[in-house]
């Protein structure tokens, strides 16, 4: 199975779509959205070219191929947006070589491991900060990164796993 990995889009359809571009050009069969989709927070301001609508639009063509978690700026009423679950804290998908626990990362990540079996891949956005690394416990930490507002001096990011690897890619 290969998945595109999107998180922290923060209601910018610019960025989106050129992640979309890319993980089209790369392939997937599933879309993994980890949070944050539509609103920007309080702590990042309106960022430049915000159109959560035409998010909503963007993502709602790939309906069918997203599995989503909700993150910490999004609310119930974006439910009501869009056409696929996104509520939900976490979700655990099988991709076959590899067992996923989805989640933001504002409730669980490396500080906070949730009760998962050794070998399980923690993919979680929420610090906007693409990391790829292996914990001791036996589980590894993905994030890819944030699509629209990156921090610590990375840039807008996004993940894939092709059915073997985790990789970032740059926007």
């Amino acid at each position: 199975m290969r998945i595109l990995f999107l998180s922290d889009i923060h209601g910018v359809p610019s960025t989106l779509d050129a992640a979309l571009k890319a993980g089209e050009a790369l392939g997937f069969d599933r879309i993994v959205l980890l949070g944050d989709l539509l609103y920007h927070g309080p702590r990042n301001g309106v960022p430049n070219f915000y159109d959560p609508v035409k998010v909503c639009e963007m993502l709602n063509a790939y309906a069918e191929k997203i599995v989503a978690v909700r993150g910490n700026c999004d609310a119930e009423v974006d439910q009501m947006m869009f056409k696929f679950p996104m509520m939900a804290d976490y979700s655990i998908l099988d991709a076959g070589k590899e067992i996923f626990f989805l989640t933001h990362g504002h409730l669980w990540n490396e500080f906070h491991i949730p009760p998962v079996g050794i070998g399980t891949v923690l993919a979680h956005g929420h610090t906007h900060i693409p990391e790829l690394k292996q914990l001791e416990c036996g589980m590894k930490i993905f994030n890819p990164g944030s699509v629209s507002l990156p921090k610590g001096g990375s840039s807008r990011s996004f993940g894939y796993f092709d059915g073997e690897n985790l990789k970032h890619f740059t926007i």
